[in-house]
């Protein structure tokens, strides 16, 4: 198991219990990668250090994710390895049955669904939202679906000779990190499995600052895989900088044109009011009524993202391309 962590004292315990108290009749060892947290994170790490002599750490003085994963892959020592987060928590069995899915299919990496669960109203309507298709589109890790092979996958169960044969992560990606090596396990004739079977509980961000945030660097890093690989967008991808344009341009013909143009954002606001009934459904009143909240923030960061992506941040990016190393078992 590795788990890169920056700041995740809410959910540390919970993520690592989660993983030790999978039923699986093989060795298990969680590595924790430590960066530079200002909350309790290093603390509690060492508590569970000092509990369990299956924990482990190592430092990651970057705090860059897939810098803390190489560091922990690095670490670790099984043939297996299980990526997990600080604010997320395996299903019991997921480890035993991504096992065996990875025998049954051959597969280089499985992965399941990221199950987003709150712990108050605001994270309740983050969870909705980040699990309806008017929030994500039809992303299967996000909202499902039948077993098949993959882009990509949430986390990833990996053989490690695969990860060792592609050299890890590219440290350049800070975000989009697992989709650049899924694809480098791809190109190299490795398969890459979603499997519904597999589910891990996903905690929200718990504001709407650390949402947009979130979001906007995905549309950042969206952008930057749009450059690195052309031909990998779609129009899923396409809508958030889409409805941005269309709604600051429908204002400002509204202020300064016609009335007409406010339709636009009108329209958006209608549609997005409307798509959360459907998606808040059991929930209280108040999650409901942030649902529209949340849905805005996702689409409107994560198009400000996409759409101020810097093109020099993507030729940083391709200038560090890995090309996939081919080898015996990645060809079988």
């Amino acid at each position: 198991m590795i788990m890169p962590v920056l700041n995740e004292e809410r959910h540390l315990r919970e993520a690592v219990h989660a993983i030790l108290q999978q039923e699986y009749a093989g060795e298990m060892e969680v590595v924790v990668a430590l960066g530079p947290s200002t909350d309790r994170t290093d603390e509690i790490a060492a508590e569970l250090v000092a509990e369990d002599s299956r924990v482990h750490t190592v430092p990651n003085p970057t705090g860059r994710t897939p810098a803390a994963l190489n560091a922990a892959i690095k670490a670790s020592r099984h043939p297996i390895v299980v990526r997990v987060d600080g604010h997320a928590a395996l299903s019991p069995g997921y480890i035993t049955t991504a096992v065996r899915l990875l025998e049954e299919t051959g597969a280089m990496n499985v992965g399941g669904i990221m199950h987003a669960e709150g712990q108050n109203d605001w994270e309740h309507a983050v969870a909705a939202a980040m699990t309806s298709k008017i929030g994500v589109g039809n992303a299967a890790f996000h909202t499902g679906g039948a077993a098949q092979q993959a882009e990509t996958v949430y986390l990833g169960v990996f053989r490690r000779e695969a990860l060792e044969q592609q050299g890890g992560y590219n440290e350049e990606f800070i975000r989009a990190q697992d989709w650049e090596l899924n694809f480098r396990i791809r190109e190299a004739g490795g398969l890459i499995w979603f499997s519904p079977e597999l589910k891990v509980s996903y905690r929200p961000r718990p504001s709407v600052k650390a949402l947009a945030k979130q979001y906007k660097d995905y549309g950042r890093w969206r952008h930057v895989v749009a450059r690195y690989h052309q031909g990998s967008i779609n129009l899923r991808y396409l809508a958030p900088p889409v409805a941005v344009c269309a709604i600051a341009a429908g204002v400002v013909v509204g202020a300064l044109v016609t009335p007409f143009g406010f339709v636009v954002p009108g329209g958006y606001l209608a549609a997005i009011a409307a798509g959360s009934v459907p998606a808040g459904k059991g929930l209280p009143l108040k999650a409901r009524l942030e649902i529209p909240v949340a849905l805005a923030t996702m689409h409107m960061s994560w198009g400000w993202g996409f759409l101020t992506s810097p093109r020099s941040l993507a030729k940083r990016v391709i200038a560090s391309r890995r090309p996939a190393v081919i080898g015996e078992t990645q060809g079988a």
